[in-house]
């Protein structure tokens, strides 16, 4: 009620003394809180679904009947699966809802299934191949009814039949794809072109892609997958894939997948991680660095652990085919040295390398001068003792040659372009 209104007591008629009086209300009158539009209230509903933990969202279920329309697409726009079973009974909600829809709601796609947005199943641990038989069949009967999913995560230790990689790049909006990680890649011997291959060139707007192989040993390859390696690059035809900035392959040599990444003009690509062979004749890992690195940003050498573990030297020309290189993790066994064009210098960052030798350290002060710009050093898999430890044991082995290296940095180089061991 507004303030301005005055509210006037008049006694009964037959009063002897007729008059008026002003109510004054006791408190102060209530304020009308505008209406959000529906749009800000999705995104602070995004913005509760990026937390840790869904209980708060699912909390926003049971406020009203405005807050769970709003809230139930934002808890289905990122979903983690963490069990077969629940991913088969989230494939059979979708699939009914979508035996209910009808045109004529106007809706393209029927809900949740145009909800979701991310699907993350690696958290599924493997239990046998009736249960990666099962998941497989379960990822076509899903991937018709989430037309606009971005980003898909797999566990590596399944592997995509043909029929899931055709069912996904076939489906309606295979343009939304923005990202597929954990894809494990099988490297075909056949000539027909693979099916990842296939999915790939329906991906035009893939943004990261994260591929682990089987890491077989070139000796233990057939001959016929070594004569299909063999092929003319004339014979293949480069993928298109402008918006590609993350790539990651790992454990893979040399397929027909990677050379045609090799071919493909990746200008986009700012980050890649990928297994060293540069002791193998037939890789194409060095290849690939070489000719991908002067868009670079971030390299990193990465070899799974397996068992057994089979470790491959990296190329030595790493800093001459990645000028623009501002993050590089090296990989054991260590370059015995990074060579740089005589008289240049380099706009390195940030350098981690695993456990460190001796040898590698002569390498690294040789470098540092033509580092101006590295800012730390770090290094993996080192354990720092406990500063209850004495001095001197603090400065024998590994560690104090750690500290010695810090210290000659800092003091050799400028406190804004110092080297810092992490």
């Amino acid at each position: 009620m507004s303030t301005t209104q005055s509210i006037l007591l008049r006694p009964r008629p037959y009063a002897q003394h007729a008059g008026s009086f002003f109510l004054v209300a006791l408190l102060p009158p209530r304020k009308v809180v505008p209406a959000l539009p529906s749009e800000i209230w999705s995104a602070i509903f995004e913005f509760v679904a990026i937390q840790p933990g869904l209980q708060p969202l699912w909390s926003l279920l049971t406020v009203c009947k405005l807050f769970k329309e709003i809230a139930i697409s934002q808890l289905y726009a990122r979903v983690v699966i963490s069990s077969i079973s629940a991913f088969e009974k989230f494939v059979e909600r979708l699939h009914f809802a979508d035996q209910r829809w009808d045109s004529l709601r106007r809706i393209p796609f029927s809900t949740p299934g145009r909800w979701v947005q991310a699907l993350d199943l690696s958290r599924i641990e493997y239990a046998g191949r009736a249960q990666a038989l099962l998941l497989d069949s379960l990822l076509v009967k899903l991937f018709p009814l989430v037309p606009f999913l971005a980003r898909f995560s797999m566990n590596p230790s399944f592997v995509l039949s043909r029929r899931a990689m055709e069912c996904l790049g076939q489906r309606q909006g295979i343009a939304n794809i923005r990202a597929l990680e954990g894809i494990s890649y099988v490297p075909s011997g056949f000539p027909m072109e693979e099916s990842l291959l296939q999915l790939l060139r329906c991906c035009s707007n893939i943004e990261e892609l994260e591929l682990i192989g089987r890491g077989l040993d070139p000796a233990e390859m057939d001959t016929t997958f070594q004569h299909a390696e063999m092929s003319t690059p004339d014979s293949l035809i480069p993928l298109n894939l402008p918006c590609l900035r993350t790539l990651t392959i790992l454990s893979v040599y040399s397929s027909t997948l990677l050379l045609s990444l090799l071919l493909s003009p990746l200008q986009s690509l700012q980050k890649l991680t990928i297994t060293p062979y540069d002791d193998v004749p037939a890789a194409l890992s060095s290849q690939f660095i070489a000719t991908h690195g002067p868009s670079l940003r971030s390299l990193l050498l990465f070899t799974p652990k397996s068992w057994p573990t089979r470790l491959h030297p990296s190329p030595d020309t790493l800093l001459c085919t990645s000028p623009t290189l501002r993050h590089l993790s090296l990989e054991r066994p260590l370059p015995s040295q990074l060579t740089l064009p005589s008289g240049t210098s380099h706009p390195l960052q940030i350098l981690s390398i695993p456990r460190p030798d001796p040898d590698f350290w002569f390498v690294l002060e040789r470098l540092l001068p033509r580092l101006p710009a590295l800012r730390a050093v770090r290094a993996r898999d080192v354990r720092w003792l406990r500063k209850g430890m004495g001095s001197g044991a603090q400065a024998a082995g590994v560690q104090g040659e750690l500290r010695e290296v810090e210290t000659t940095a800092s003091a050799e180089g400028d406190p804004g372009s110092g080297c810092g061991l992490e």
